[in-house]
């Protein structure tokens, strides 16, 4: 047997040991998840290019192909044309396996995405919280997933896991959320308990939402080669996401990278107050610049003339809070996520880049997102995708291998 692709180079199931007890049992999952993996990151494929990408003979790929059709993992999705010689069958990872679902928790409006084991989406929905009763955590997140399970025809007991993206702090230990001031409820001992309930026999996972920005930056975004950064939130709150070697910091209780609290000044001013969506908002009013909230006024700013101090000011602001930040964390890279930071786009960042330099020794890249649309939606469906694939494996292999990447 040929040996598979080394983890260094694919992500697998792990390095394995001459002599390892189980060691052709491990091997072969090691290889039905890298050709899983291979199939999931570039489409369909056939035998001989999992040969060619892996390093298997052609009989171990036709056998672990036909491992993982046989499970309902994997299914013959046509032939491959144009080259001499047979048409060669085409595999692909059978989406309609699982369903999985991401959902970003505001506290007037849920949005709620559904797609399949692919990744391929089929729903999108904004659903308004409602009011009384329908306002309980359980009540709208279930009501959130029966919409956009409407929507793309399927039950909501069809949904494997759901990921939900909540502007607060995730106590895992005790499976509670905090510091979630406008989600009245949310931060109550049973609350997620009652979500589980309402939702029956799908799978809920909880995150910080700026947690998951850096999920998605890492797996979509500018993060993708980098040992170690930190994403920093700026929007109407402020929040930051640690990311080092590939693993959320997420503190104690779940509370770290809750900076808008720091205090960055002489005068006792938190971050927030330098940075935070009214603030900003101020300041361009300062420097005349009228919007209807501080991203419009940060776009503003970019696309039209004349507002250079604004920028800078806004820049000294930001590059004083990273200061501290960067000073505990030294990250390779900054990453500036939220709606006033990509309203600012690159533009904002070169400036903020600039005024770090001027008050830090250390000096980290700093970049704007690089993930399209709703960050932390992205995360909480990367993060729904990779639980119920992980899940699924095991339970079609038989295997107690955890996480497996």
């Amino acid at each position: 047997m040929a040996a598979p692709i080394p983890p260094a180079q694919h992500r697998s199931a792990g390095p394995l040991t001459p002599g390892q007890p189980g060691q052709p049992r491990l091997l072969r999952l090691h290889n039905d998840r890298s050709a899983l993996d291979l199939l999931l990151e570039l489409g369909p494929l056939s035998r001989v290019q999992i040969c060619e990408l892996t390093g298997l003979s052609k009989p171990t790929a036709s056998r672990l192909l036909a491992r993982l059709e046989e499970t309902g993992l994997v299914r013959a999705v046509g032939t491959s044309s144009g080259g001499p010689g047979r048409n060669a069958v085409l595999y692909a990872v059978n989406g309609e396996a699982a369903y999985v679902a991401a959902i970003d928790v505001r506290p007037r409006r849920f949005t709620v995405r559904i797609a399949d084991l692919a990744g391929t989406v089929w729903a999108e929905e904004v659903v308004a919280v409602g009011s009384g009763h329908d306002r309980t955590p359980d009540n709208s997140v279930r009501r959130s997933l029966q919409k956009a399970s409407e929507a793309c025809g399927i039950d909501v007991e069809q949904i494997d896991s759901v990921a939900l993206s909540v502007p607060g702090a995730y106590d895992a230990v005790a499976d509670q959320v905090a510091l979630v001031e406008e989600l009245p409820g949310w931060d109550a001992p049973d609350a997620l308990a009652s979500i589980r309930a309402a939702v029956g026999p799908t799978t809920v996972l909880i995150e910080n939402d700026v947690n998951l920005a850096a999920v998605a930056e890492r797996r979509k975004g500018m993060a993708k080669d980098v040992e170690s950064f930190a994403v920093l939130w700026v929007s109407a709150g402020l929040g930051l996401a640690i990311d080092l070697g590939g693993r959320l910091h997420r503190g104690a209780t779940g509370g770290a990278g809750e900076v808008g609290y720091m205090q960055v000044t002489g005068d006792a001013r938190r971050l927030t107050d330098l940075v935070g969506g009214s603030s900003v908002r101020i300041l361009a009013r300062e420097h005349g610049i009228s919007a209807r909230t501080a991203a419009a006024a940060v776009a503003k700013a970019v696309n039209e003339p004349g507002h250079e101090q604004f920028l800078d000011e806004l820049a000294q602001r930001l590059a004083a809070g990273l200061a501290v930040i960067i000073s505990v964390l030294d990250p390779h890279l900054v990453v500036l996520s939220g709606d006033i930071s990509t309203a600012g786009g690159p533009v904002l960042a070169e400036r903020v880049q600039q005024a770090l330099g001027q008050i830090s020794k250390l000096r980290p890249s700093v970049e704007v997102s690089g993930v399209e649309g709703n960050s932390a939606l992205v995360g909480a469906m990367e993060l729904s995708l990779q639980h119920s694939r992980d899940a699924l494996f095991r339970e079609s292999t038989g295997s107690d291998t955890a996480n497996v990447q």
